[in-house]
Formats: C-alpha cells, structure tokens, sequence
C-alpha cells in the first residue's frame, strides 16, 4: 500500500503572492509589529486563515531564541494535588501566549533525568518541576540553569543550596496542626503513617509531627511510625501491624490522603469505631475525603495558589526579560489549612 501523499502547507510566501506584499511585511503583520497598518495586519490574517497557514513555532524560536512554551514534569499526572496545579499553570499561561508541555516521571529518577533531556532540546523558555520521592541529586537541572533558564521547582522541591525558586507548601505545620488536632480531640496514642525522609515533604511532615508530640510530652512508638510509598495497600498492611496487639492507638495521621481512605477502609472491616475508637486525618483534601463517610479530616494545600504563585513568578520573569535563578532564592512558602469532617 503506498504512503499517503503528505499535504503541502502554504508559507508566507504563499500570503504575500497572495496580496501582492513582500514575505517581510507579511512577518513582522503575523508578529504584530508596531510599524504595520492595522488594515495589513487585519488583511494578513485573514488570508492566512483562509489559506490555512500555521505558524512553524520551532523556526520562529530559533529566529527569535524563544518558543513560548514551558516545560513541566510531575511524578504522576493522576494523583489529584499535581492535577488541580497543573490545570491552573496552563490555563495561567494560555492568557500569556505561551503552551505548556507535560511530561510524567511515574517518580522515576531515570525518567526524569531523560524529560530534562528532551525539553532542554525542546528549547524550553522556562522549566516547572516537582521531583521524584527518590531525588537527592538536582544536577540534571543544572543545564537549565547554566543558560539562563529559569526553574520552579514546587511541592518536592530540593534540600540542598539549589539557584531555583522554590514554591511549597507548609508542610511542617501541616504536621504539626494535624497531631495537634488529634491531641485536642482526645488522642493520646498517636501513629504516622509517612513517605520516604529522602523527601522534603515527609521530612517536614514528620518534624511537625514530633513536635506537636514533644510538646504535650506524649511517648512515640516506633512501631506506629511508617516511611514508605504512600499507597493504599501499603496503608493497609501498617494498620495490619498497628492492630495485631493488644497495644493500639486511638489516633492516626497520614500524609496523604490515599492512606486515610486505606486505613477508613481497614477500621471498617475490623469493627473499629471511627472516630469513637480511632480518629483518622490526612492530608491534600483530595474530593474522595469530602464524599466518603464518615467524610475524613485532612490537610487542604491550596493546589490553585499553588498553580498561581508558580505563573505569576515565571511571567514576571519571562516579561520583564530578566533572571529569576541569579542567586538562590528564599522558598515560597503556601500556607495550609485543616479540613475538620467526621473522622476527628
């Protein structure tokens, strides 16, 4: 069978035979420049419509050195806080002219290392990252960097010294408001269910944790303190080992709220009253907690002033031309809410 014949697209050469202009007036009508008449601009864009042109944006960025699009990579484009940011990027950067490319690392280092490959390629204006649970070492960022590209990282941000903005959420006293909540409903047995430390959100998730214990001298038992991938099955195998002794708490914190909903689940099936027996909040108010019954407690992070402050910190740089990753700058901090339902 043979291959289709590939359609011809017209060019500019085509508008300005067209309307007896020359190929440069057509270009800088279709780029909006000052010095054309309204009616040429107006008459240029309605023969490239009729025409059928489209814009080849990767010659116009090699021209110009911008593409007007921004890359972004997440762990996983389904879990609901990454999903509600990134809606709110792009619908950010579509009022701004500029095209979002999303790319997905399934919180795999290698894959990550690879998308910043491929968007560096890509000529990427600008980099959007939050980084794999398994992200230590930033250096594959470092290109974007060096040439001026400027980088926000957000929610798994790095530890160290990084020249990038940074964009998070209070995670330590989302901590440290949800153990005190359970403190001030009665608890006083209280687990954790937590991510990998090798993250900043689960070290600073875990510091506000201690710290409300510390504060109303309460024991840790370390056998109720879990850092793992926050997954529903992995939430119901902890509750397995929390329950099986005589010993049990009487209160949980997850931070997430995949882990709440497991360990709802698990109580359910146990007969453990909640909240008489077991009081259970998470954290991300993700809209499972709000419908589920009893409807769970959690943590509200903000996803949209999340999505916002990232457009807002990029198109001032973008639009001003200047550069945001000269020196490292102080994070940005997204303040957090407790969502007090049934659960508490």
């Amino acid at each position: 069978m043979a291959n289709p014949k590939k359609v011809q697209q017209n060019t500019i050469l085509d508008i300005a035979e067209a309307l007896k202009l020359s190929p440069a007036t057509i270009s800088r009508a279709l780029n909006d420049h000052p010095h054309v008449k309204e009616k040429t601009k107006n008459d240029v864009l309605k023969m490239a419509a009729q025409l059928g042109y489209r814009r080849n944006n990767m010659a116009s960025g090699l021209r110009s050195n911008k593409t007007h699009t921004i890359g972004l990579i997440v762990p996983r484009i389904s879990m609901f806080f990454h999903a509600e940011v990134i809606t709110t990027i792009q619908n950010g950067l579509q009022k701004y002219g500029y095209n979002l490319i999303i790319c997905q690392s399934n919180d795999s280092l290698d894959m990550e290392k690879e998308l910043t490959e491929i968007l560096l390629s890509s000529r990427v204006d600008a980099l959007i990252a939050a980084c794999t649970l398994g992200t230590t070492d930033f250096s594959h960022f470092d290109k974007f960097l060096q040439n001026g590209t400027p980088v926000v990282f957000y929610d798994r941000v790095p530890l160290n010294e990084q020249k990038a903005t940074i964009i998070k959420g209070d995670d330590f006293r989302g901590g440290y408001i949800a153990t005190s909540h359970l403190i001030e409903t009665g608890c006083k047995k209280i687990a954790h269910i937590s991510g990998p430390l090798t993250s900043n959100l689960y070290q600073d998730r875990s510091a506000g944790f201690l710290k409300a214990i510390e504060q109303h001298k309460l024991p840790v038992n370390e056998n109720w303190v879990f850092h793992q991938e926050l997954t529903h099955a992995n939430a119901r195998e902890a509750m397995r080992k929390m329950f099986e002794g005589d010993v049990v708490p009487d209160g949980l914190f997850t931070d997430n709220d995949t882990s709440a909903i497991a360990a709802l689940e698990f109580a359910r099936e146990k007969g453990i009253d909640v909240p008489g027996e077991l009081k259970i909040i998470g954290y991300s108010n993700d809209p499972r907690t709000s419908i589920i019954t009893p409807a769970i407690t959690t943590i509200e992070q903000f996803p949209d002033e999340v999505g916002r402050k990232i457009v807002e910190t990029l198109i001032n740089s973008l639009k001003n031309n200047t550069n945001i990753i000269d020196e490292r700058t102080v994070p940005i901090t997204i303040p957090v809410q407790l969502i007090r339902r049934m659960t508490t």
